[in-house]
């Protein structure tokens, strides 16, 4: 192809109700799920448009320039509050708060309608993604002034400190909906190392009033070699477990609790009956939370932890079920 034969693609700014548009990383997250040419012609449709709505925003960042300034920080409890799937909004004792995996569903089509309603524009000063999945990517609902999208290396910020850690996406299902297989089918690898690019995850380690949490994506059950060095202690870990065993089984999640020895789990990436259709292929994390050893069904969306209580649990699951935050 000549460079004279290459021309802009020019979208016509429409909205659709369950598409509102696709941004770069959308068509590619399309073309390696359903072929460059089916993204190509999602791109030409009259629905698409500039995906980044951020400017439009509510509020300003008056919030972050009184953290930026202060020289001291309260001690306290740490709040997370659950919205369903993998996101959570986590908030540290002097304030400063963090959501993270902001879901959405498909902008291709190509995996079906997922979720109930849209992600809630919830203010937050900052906004993380572990990877480029549809199911955790939508960064431009959350009100915030910063985004950190699939971020390796630390940040700090107030009394916040994050750090991201390069893996690899699970990349064969070990559950009876092999959607894995779905990418071979469209001539492209799932596995390292020559996977496709939205194959790719972080991990991400969040580092406030005493509590080291682990967000697990859908990342391996068995990282590359290093991984587990660089983590090092971890108090509190949200793991994607869920009956189906879309992303790990219940043996690969119990295996990963055991070997970070781990005071409190979070399970996540479930059927929701709040937030999410059957047509996800999820299922609840109930039998495989009531399996464990010590567990709590939480009654609300909400949870507040303490260095001091978390240090004295062994094990704890915490499940929020179908309670999430909604708007």
């Amino acid at each position: 192809m000549e460079k004279k034969d290459l021309k802009p693609i020019k979208l016509n700014g429409q909205k659709d109700a369950l598409a509102p548009g696709l941004s770069r990383r959308s068509f590619f997250m399309a073309a390696g799920a359903a072929g460059v040419g089916s993204a190509a012609s999602l791109l030409a449709s009259s629905s698409a448009q500039a995906q980044s709505t951020d400017w439009t925003q509510p509020g300003n960042n008056n919030h972050v320039i009184e953290l930026q300034n202060s020289t001291s920080f309260s001690e306290g409890a740490v709040n997370i509050e659950y919205f369903g799937h993998c996101s959570f909004k986590i908030t540290s004792p002097g304030g400063a708060s963090v959501v993270v995996d902001p879901w959405r569903d498909d902008p291709s089509g190509a995996w079906g309608l997922w979720y109930k309603y849209k992600y809630p524009e919830t203010v937050t000063d900052i906004t993380l993604s572990t990877h480029t999945h549809f199911d955790h990517d939508a960064i431009d609902r959350p009100v915030s002034t910063m985004v950190l999208d699939r971020m390796v290396g630390t940040f700090e910020f107030a009394d916040l400190k994050i750090t991201g850690f390069a893996d690899k996406h699970v990349c064969t299902a070990p559950g009876y909906y092999n959607w894995t297989n779905a990418l071979a089918e469209f001539g492209v690898e799932a596995c390292a190392p020559n996977n496709v690019g939205h194959m790719d995850m972080v991990v991400y380690l969040i580092e406030t009033g005493g509590i080291r949490t682990l967000i697990w994506g859908d990342n391996r059950a068995d990282p590359g070699p290093g991984f587990w060095e660089a983590i090092g202690q971890v108090d509190v870990l949200t793991l994607p477990v869920d009956g189906s065993e879309h992303i790990r089984s219940y043996e690969q999640g119990n295996a990963i609790v055991d070997r970070l020895k781990l005071k409190v789990v979070i399970p996540t990436h479930y059927l929701n009956e709040t937030t999410t259709y059957t047509l996800s292929t999820l299922r609840s994390a109930d039998e495989w939370v009531k399996g464990q050893k010590s567990f709590k069904m939480l009654d609300s969306a909400n949870l507040s932890l303490n260095a001091a209580d978390v240090g004295s649990m062994d094990r704890e699951f915490m499940y929020f079920g179908s309670n999430v935050v909604t708007t």
